[in-house]
């Protein structure tokens, strides 16, 4: 990357160049008057591009929990001015912004969307996966070597400690020590992962008390700010009875449907929902945060962080990440298609309206930078689909996994299936080799069982992904890309679209959705940009999640981070 001094120096060049060949051809037809007319318009526009190059004071990343690409219009009639429609209206929009790996969960997406690599470099190939050292899981931002700060429970127990390189946050952090990172989020993944390394402060919620905490490995004690918010602004003072925001008639789902959970305490997934009823008589919460009161209470948060933290009072640039979670727990349990979602939506635009006005007044449009992505989407709910006869469905792993164990039996003798997680199939080491059998054997054995499982599509063993050499498989490079020895399974594979895994056949099966699919239902997101430089636009180039943080990077000055493999977005860059 070109560095400012040397970037100024050739755009300057660049300009004489131009300016002194317009100058010559128009010597010979124009006065003099017309000459000064002409070196003042590329001095117009020189100053212009040089500006560009000043990064603003705040740079704001939003990532919205599971979110799909179509609700910026399924549910456009019922946003305000100032909220998403800002951005589709006023703002750039990338409208072909892709996953390129699998699996699209929380954690993986996240760090990718901060690092501006893949799983297959910065290491969080899922929210969890499958320890072999500790023979149980391990959870993506897990760390039993910090304690809790701001509660006595054990939910602050994290840290960015399994993030195996750098986040655009770090390198600002590193490059400019002055500059402030503060990163905040209802889940601690959507947290940690984003603030990196070295944020100045990381605070997510903690499910026991209902307000925001961190851990040692962050802070000793929290800040008097973060303290004094928790007292009078937390789950218990935000939790009232949920109902619509707009008459019914506005919305354009239905209220009820046979594929939405019922939430605890109540009898069907129908408004309105009285959460100090459904909480025995006090608010929860735990139930809070499927409630879009925990979208108000993050976005107050971070206006508070604003204030408080002094974000952008000076002349170095300061980043502020904000994850809403909310989306996503509640689509868990409702679906894309239920109005519970529609109204958590216009809701939520009416929090971004909030926090990007408080942006304006303080800053002014030329002052910050403001991004707002999904870290997954979302299947439809498999159950739907196979109603209105679509593909679709579920698929059980136990029985499935059961079979495979009794085959490695029949073929080597033993028991050679140790764990299952994500559709990774984890190889009993120590077995194979006490049999003094060959892993790469086991795994293609393995293999060519599970391609033969119905509404399996793809399958491929560690040593095949490990090759790190792309292909005309789009699949099996997608997987590459997940892929990290030492966390991976030995053989992994990926269902038809529109199956979701599912450990064993219940009732409950039939009501709510996921995601973490190579699919574009799960892997088409919203990008979205705002603020300083940025043009009003619709972009149709294809762009992936991993090119957000290299765009960063030069909207910074900065040198590109670690890992990092993603291309900046020309056009977010260009003016």
């Amino acid at each position: 990357m070109l560095t400012k001094k040397l970037e100024f120096k050739l755009r300057y060049k660049n300009n004489l160049t131009i300016q002194s060949q317009a100058m010559t051809t128009f010597e010979k037809n124009t006065s003099m008057k017309n000459i000064a007319f002409i070196s003042a318009t590329f001095l117009i526009a020189f100053s212009s591009h040089a500006q560009r190059s000043k990064p603003p004071k705040l740079v704001v990343g939003i990532v919205v929990d599971q979110m799909c690409y179509e609700y910026l219009y399924r549910y456009q009639a019922n946003f305000v001015e100032g909220g998403f429609n800002r951005f589709l209206k006023k703002g750039m929009n990338c409208r072909n912004t892709l996953y390129n790996y699998v699996p699209t969960y929380t954690g993986p997406g996240h760090a990718s969307i901060y690092t501006g690599t893949t799983p297959s470099n910065h290491g969080i190939v899922g929210n969890d996966w499958y320890n072999r050292e500790t023979q149980g899981n391990m959870y993506c931002v897990q760390d039993n070597s910090v304690s809790t700060v701001g509660s006595s429970s054990k939910e602050g127990q994290m840290s960015p400690e399994n993030l195996k390189t750098y986040t655009i946050t770090d390198q600002l952090k590193m490059t400019y020590p002055k500059a402030k990172v503060i990163s905040m989020s209802i889940k601690d993944r959507g947290s940690i992962l984003p603030g990196g390394h070295l944020s100045d402060g990381s605070y997510w919620y903690d499910y026991a008390t209902g307000t925001f905490i961190t851990s040692t490995y962050f802070k000793k004690e929290l800040p008097t700010w973060v303290s004094d918010f928790n007292a009078i602004k937390n789950a218990t003072t935000y939790t009232k009875t949920w109902d619509l925001l707009l008459p019914k008639e506005r919305y354009s789902s239905v209220d009820e449907s046979p594929y939405e959970v019922v939430l605890s305490g109540k009898t069907s997934a129908t408004f309105p929902y009285n959460f100090i009823e459904m909480g025995g008589g006090k608010a929860s919460p735990k139930l809070f945060t499927t409630s879009p009161f925990a979208n108000d209470l993050l976005t107050d948060f971070a206006l508070e962080a604003i204030e408080k933290e002094g974000l952008g009072a000076d002349n170095q640039t300061d980043m502020l990440c904000i994850s809403y979670s909310t989306p996503d727990i509640a689509g868990h349990a409702f679906g894309p298609y239920s109005l519970e979602l529609e109204d958590i939506y216009v809701r939520l635009d009416r929090d971004l309206k909030k926090l990007m006005d408080g942006l304006l007044k303080k800053y002014g449009r030329g002052g910050f930078t403001i991004f707002l992505t999904a870290d997954h989407a979302v299947v439809p709910v498999p159950q739907m689909l196979v109603d209105k006869k679509m593909p679709g469905g579920y698929f059980y792993l136990n029985q499935n996994m059961e079979d495979l164990r009794k085959s490695t039996i029949t073929e080597f003798g033993a028991d050679l299936i140790e764990y299952e997680e994500n559709l990774n199939i984890y190889l009993n080491h120590k077995r194979i080799d006490s049999l003094k059998l060959s892993r790469e054997v086991v795994a293609q054995f393995v293999a060519a069982k599970v391609r033969y499982w119905k509404n399996v599509k793809a399958v491929f063993t560690a040593g095949e992904l490990g090759q790190n050499t792309s292909s005309d498989n789009e699949w099996k490079d997608m997987l590459r890309k997940g892929f990290v020895y030492n966390r991976s399974g030995d053989v992994l594979f990926i269902l038809e679209p529109g199956y979701l895994p599912k450990s064993k056949e219940s009732e409950k099966d039939h009501q709510g959705t996921s995601h973490g699919s190579a699919f574009n239902y799960d892997g088409h997101v919203p990008l979205l940009w705002y603020g300083a430089g940025i043009e009003t636009k619709d972009v149709f180039t294809p762009y992936k999640i991993i090119d957000i943080a290299p765009t960063l990077t030069h909207l910074l000055n900065l040198q590109r981070s670690g890992a990092m493999t993603g291309q900046p977005i020309i056009e977010v860059l260009q003016k």
